[in-house]
């Protein structure tokens, strides 16, 4: 059998989520499966990389932070100084995709990174049940782990395709360049270790579960975000 590139980041991805899932046993891991402690450790990466995907993309498109008037530092505190449900006023409190539907909408005037970072982040966080801890009598979705991974994919697609009236990209992420640098080309990178994340997570519950995955493909033409 032929593995693939992506297939072996997700491997030794996985090793490392169990290695530090060992590292930090607490008495309370005692109540956990094998497959709690790695959900666990795979909520806090997903938390780390989607804080470190806000900085870049706000240095990447500053403009964005001067419409809500807020600072990278107050943004990254709205997103993650809590583990729950994100719903904002400013965002007419739209959640998971449709938060995120708003930073290609023409006639939305706010802060864009933060409305797709907000929807990004509560749509993770919904796949986990909006748990920030698992235990053993707690149970995870194989399904909404799997259409989380696609919807990721989906975004990705977005970013690169979708432009304004102006024929502008709504958000500036990787720079292909002659003089592009490595944390503009890092966007891709950080997208496909949450892609990772989430279609391991999906495999791994299915297999505890004893459940099938529905599998979708789509095109181009129907790039169209999941439910979660």
């Amino acid at each position: 059998m032929v593995i693939s590139h992506r297939w072996l980041t997700g491997l030794a991805l996985l090793a490392g989520l169990s290695a530090c899932a060992v590292q930090d046993f607490r008495p309370q891991s005692l109540a956990k499966t094998d497959i709690d402690l790695v959900a666990d450790r795979s909520i806090q990466v997903l938390e780390r990389q989607l804080r470190d995907l806000t900085t870049k993309l706000y240095r990447r498109n500053p403009r964005e932070l001067g419409k809500g008037g807020q600072t990278a530092k107050a943004r990254l505190q709205q997103l993650f100084g809590n583990s729950g449900e994100l719903r904002f006023a400013e965002l007419d409190h739209r959640q998971s995709v449709d938060a995120m539907l708003l930073a290609f909408d023409e006639e939305f005037a706010g802060d864009r990174v933060f409305a797709l970072m907000a929807g990004l982040t509560d749509m993770l966080r919904r796949s986990y049940g909006y748990k920030a801890e698992y235990f053993v009598l707690d149970e995870l979705d194989e399904q909404k782990l799997y259409n989380s991974a696609r919807n990721i994919e989906i975004l990705v697609w977005r970013l690169s395709q979708r432009r304004n009236a102006r024929g502008e990209l709504y958000l500036l992420t990787n720079e292909m360049s002659d003089d592009a640098t490595p944390d503009n080309l890092s966007f891709e990178r950080l997208f496909g270790k949450m892609i990772a994340v989430q279609d391991l997570m999906a495999e791994i519950t299915a297999d505890g579960n004893q459940r099938s995955i529905n599998r979708v493909m789509q095109g181009a033409a129907s790039m169209i975000f999941l439910p979660i």
